[in-house]
């Protein structure tokens, strides 16, 4: 029987609310890394080499995160 109950732990679900959060903040990442690759006139490229290095580091997180889901 705890061969049963140790099985049902580890097949447990991670999911946490602010798994949620992590999801959106990358997506707001994306949003502001197309707004800024579209500006037209002069672009920051300080902006935009911060936000490639923020959505890499959260695109990781974020598939580290699921596939503990």
């Amino acid at each position: 029987m705890t061969y049963l109950a140790e099985q049902a732990a580890e097949s447990a679900s991670t999911f946490q609310t602010f798994d949620i959060f992590m999801v959106l903040f990358t997506i707001l990442i994306v949003i502001g890394l197309v707004r800024l690759l579209l500006t037209r006139p002069r672009k920051n490229m300080f902006a935009i080499g911060f936000a490639v290095v923020a959505l890499i580091i959260f695109v990781v997180a974020d598939a580290k995160m699921i596939s503990g889901w």
